[in-house]
């Protein structure tokens, strides 16, 4: 099992004596910082290789930061999304400091006479993070992580290391509730503190163990290593600790809890009771709002027996942490994905048998012939499969429901009609599986009319803006496209001499 964490309630039970020395500590002037009472006293000592600080706004997650690279750690890095942000952390640590000697605003960069370093960096774009590769601190600090992308904190954590014999590393990522789409992914991370709905909650300053297994994380017993296909994974411990404004004795009395209690709900839950249950907006100009995306999950249930498969919609892989995602259609009722890494899926006759295998009555494979999505297509036809090339940058040919308003391209018109389907005001039933990547996915897409035309954001906006390639949304819009089946039809065009597959019926 896990360590526990440091109890802040053991100051009770202090001596005179033991007392006397830790307010010494605590008027130390060699010792710059130490953490308040409570949470941020919890988040301090704990042990989780990562932690998750914050909630309410106010509750001392810049200090807490400073602190940790002041005291605890000796090569440290504090990030914020834009680097105009990092001002008023630099600023606190001035304060804190007194003066600041060492500090290099050229790199900015922190030289502290005691060899501590303190680096201060951002990652505005996506792959700017990559500017920071190589570069090993024992100490990244993420202030405001609901600003950065999924990806770029994932990435940098692969840099956590030190050199330093005996030196902890960890990470700290300090944050309010999100207030957009784009930072929901913060509640998944923490899905065990923050989801009200986890199977298995844990409590405030409890350690969990996670680890990658075939390219999912999953939350593991102990953070003991163990062996999986011949390897040995190492899981990472996580925490969180809820932080309030009441916490601060600081700003208790400067009004500034009265400003947070003036906000309109539901940032006002948000920023005063740090409440992540509290409504998330939807981009104005989301395609699918997130409502109807959660109604149709909550409505799929396995039935006793499946009508019989539709369609198949396949998203290929293009790149190493891209997934090759196939969405199984039944009618309105759509089955879990089946997701395989980019690694898994190197070609088209792997996809192919991919394909073949996930397919039941006579299904129609759609599949995305855009880039590497051709061979896989060219080698379910030669099968003498139903299969559709689909080509999203096509000109589209229909209209939205009303008739009033036409599509840039294809594209634009499928991820439309998903709109449809799932809006409630059609009635359709549809049915989607409770997948947190598919919900992500659907409620990526943004869109934008030029006069009476839709035009919804491309694949590579999309990436730009949440880090990742939309695979599972992508399968399961291509699996929704209704062609009917080939056996509706008297004549069938027979099969080539040659059949590929011949091995795998």
């Amino acid at each position: 099992m896990f360590p526990t964490s440091f109890d802040p309630a053991l100051l009770a039970h202090l001596t005179p004596a033991e007392q006397a020395e830790l307010d010494s500590l605590l008027h130390d002037p060699a010792r710059p910082f130490w953490p308040l009472p409570g949470p941020q006293l919890m988040a301090y000592h704990s042990l989780a290789e990562i932690i998750g600080f914050g909630g309410s706004a106010g509750g001392g997650k810049s200090f807490l930061a400073i602190g940790k690279a002041l005291t605890q750690h000796r090569k440290s890095m504090i990030l914020r999304r834009e680097a105009t942000q990092l001002t008023g952390i630099i600023d606190d640590l001035t304060a804190l400091l007194g003066k600041r000697d060492g500090y290099n605003g050229q790199d900015r960069i922190w030289r502290l006479p005691d060899g501590r370093q303190i680096e201060f960096g951002s990652a505005p774009n996506l792959g700017d993070e990559a500017r920071y590769q190589g570069r090993p601190h024992d100490l990244l600090v993420f202030d405001e992580a609901t600003n950065f992308l999924e990806s770029q904190v994932r990435f940098l954590l692969g840099w956590l290391r030190t050199t330093i014999p005996g030196q902890r590393c960890q990470a700290l990522l300090t944050f309010n509730p999100p207030t957009t789409q784009d930072g929901r992914w913060i509640k998944a991370f923490f899905a065990p503190w923050l989801d009200r709905k986890h199977p298995r909650p844990a409590q405030p300053g409890e350690l969990r163990g996670f680890a990658m297994v075939g390219g999912k994380e999953i939350e593991v017993a102990s953070g003991e290593p163990f062996m999986h296909a011949g390897e040995t994974i190492k899981p990472m411990s996580r925490t969180f600790v809820p932080s309030r404004i009441s916490d601060n004795p600081y700003l208790l009395g400067t009004g500034y809890m009265a400003t947070l209690q003036a906000l309109p709900e539901p940032l006002r839950s948000q920023m005063l009771h740090g409440d992540f249950e509290a409504g998330t907006e939807d981009d104005p100009w989301q395609v699918i709002p997130t409502a109807w995306v959660e109604a149709a999950q909550a409505r799929w249930r396995r039935p006793d027996k499946l009508p019989p498969m539709d369609s198949l919609g396949v998203d290929v892989a293009r790149g190493g942490r891209d997934s090759t995602v196939l969405a199984r259609r039944h009618g309105m009722w759509f089955d879990e994905p089946l997701a395989h890494a980019g690694s898994a899926t190197p070609d088209g006759p792997t996809v192919a048998g991919l394909c073949l295998a996930a397919k039941r009555d006579d299904a129609v494979i759609h599949v995305d012939v855009i880039g590497v999505g051709s061979a896989p297509y060219d080698f379910l036809r030669e099968a003498g499969q139903q299969v559709v090339g689909v080509n999203v940058a096509e000109a589209a040919t229909g209209a939205d429901k009303s008739g009033r308003l036409r599509f840039k391209n294809l594209r634009s018109e499928l991820v439309w009609r998903m709109r449809e389907a799932l809006d409630p005001a059609n009635n359709t039933g549809i049915a989607l599986p409770p997948s947190k990547q598919l919900l992500a996915d659907l409620t990526a897409y943004t869109w934008s009319l030029s006069g009476s035309t839709i035009y919804v954001a491309s694949r590579e906006q999309i990436m730009e803006r949440i880090g990742r390639s939309p695979d599972y949304g992508s399968a399961y819009v291509l699996a929704l496209i209704d062609t009917p089946k080939r056996g509706l039809f008297p004549t069938r065009k027979p099969r080539g001499n040659y059949d590929p597959y011949a091995n795998l019926r």
